[in-house]
């Protein structure tokens, strides 16, 4: 009687990309195989390139800060807020107590809507359809938030040069210790549901895994490094605005996977919201919103801040004039790209775009 032969795994080549149903912009990825598993993968950018850093040079610094909003929707509050903090140690302005604080709250504000908005498509990709749609849901009474304190739910324009464009009032602050009572509610029972659901853990755990030795090696940041118990912040490692003044946990996790990504992404959630609280119960109520239209020196300066997706960097060169020579800022999502090639070595095909969406990239960002 004859005996069967198993079947070779075949080697090929495959692409993903740039436009695909789980990439949530243009990325091209050309996968080597064998059989279903990842043994390679080279990354292909540059499908949007939209030259920002060389517009910039052809705005004033006023100009910019509208620019800079542009670069990323998600983490568009980062982006002008770094931008602004640069041009104020370039020029020495000083951002008044209460200034300061209305800038952290939008900015924890967005780093909430952000990181929901990343772990429900991780839920949208392994099928979760419920739980993806619940989390949108849940995303929405930040967006809602965002609509009534700043009148936009992506591009909030609340950053100036010297401080911010808008105020707040008790009416609001009760709005919004109210939103954010109810989002913390449903936060803490998501992430009660990502510790115990079984389709969830079988399908994100020990999948694009790195470890912290690797994340170090490849300059990761945010998330992505704090997953994988590497801790950092630069909210508290180089303290800006008045982090240093605020109480909140860096969150770590040890399982170095795509859930464990996931789980620090939904707990920092928390702690931003605990952030808030603080904000509404100890907001300043005195000190200038902003200074009008200062003068720039030339010279050279940098600013760091603690973005949705890690480490955000801006440097910034002048020459005395209303226009900077240079404008350069690098970006976290630049740093994690990175980080796939090990992530994926060995992976399942069908996990590749569930690893991708664990770094929570930005195309837009990457390809300013």
């Amino acid at each position: 009687m004859e005996t069967k032969q198993p079947l070779e795994q075949k080697s090929f080549s495959l692409p993903l990309g740039p436009i695909h149903v789980a990439l949530e912009e243009p990325m091209y990825f050309k996968l080597d195989l064998e059989g279903e598993k990842v043994k390679h993968v080279d990354i292909t950018s540059g499908h949007v390139h939209r030259g920002m850093e060389s517009i910039a040079t052809k705005r004033n610094f006023f100009q910019n800060v509208v620019l800079t909003e542009r670069v990323c929707s998600l983490c568009s509050n980062s982006h002008p807020l770094t931008y602004c903090m640069v041009i104020e140690n370039l020029a020495g302005i000083e951002v008044s107590k209460r200034a300061q604080a209305l800038r952290i709250m939008a900015e924890e504000i967005k780093r909430v809507a952000s990181h929901l908005f990343n772990v429900a498509i991780l839920t949208h990709v392994v099928g979760y359809k419920s739980l993806f749609m619940h989390m949108m849901e849940v995303r929405e009474i930040m967006q809602d938030v965002k609509e009534t304190i700043y009148g936009n739910r992506m591009n909030i324009s609340a950053n100036c040069i010297g401080g911010v464009k808008y105020s707040i009032n008790l009416e609001l602050l009760d709005f919004i210790e109210k939103s954010i009572a109810r989002t913390e509610k449903h936060i803490k029972e998501i992430i009660d549901i990502f510790r115990t659901d079984k389709m969830l853990l079988r399908r994100t755990t020990n999948v694009g895994y790195i470890s912290a030795e690797d994340v170090i090696k490849y300059g990761l940041v945010g998330p992505v490094a704090r997953g994988s118990n590497v801790n950092i912040d630069t909210r508290r490692d180089a303290p800006y605005l008045i982090y240093d003044e605020l109480d909140f946990d860096v969150i770590t996790e040890t399982g170095c996977d795509v859930h464990s990504r996931a789980m620090v992404r939904l707990r920092e959630t928390l702690e931003s919201i605990k952030i808030i609280k603080q904000l509404i119960r100890n907001m300043p109520e005195e000190g200038e919103l902003h200074v009008l239209l200062p003068h720039i020196p030339a010279g050279e300066a940098m600013a760091r801040s603690e973005a949705p997706r890690g480490e955000l960097f801006y440097y910034v060169h002048t020459d005395g004039t209303d226009m900077p020579l240079r404008l350069k800022w690098r970006v976290p999502s630049y740093m994690n790209w990175e980080g796939l090639g090990v992530m994926m070595k060995d992976c399942e095909v069908a996990d590749v775009a569930l690893i991708v969406n664990s770094i929570d990239p930005c195309v837009s960002c990457t390809e300013r």
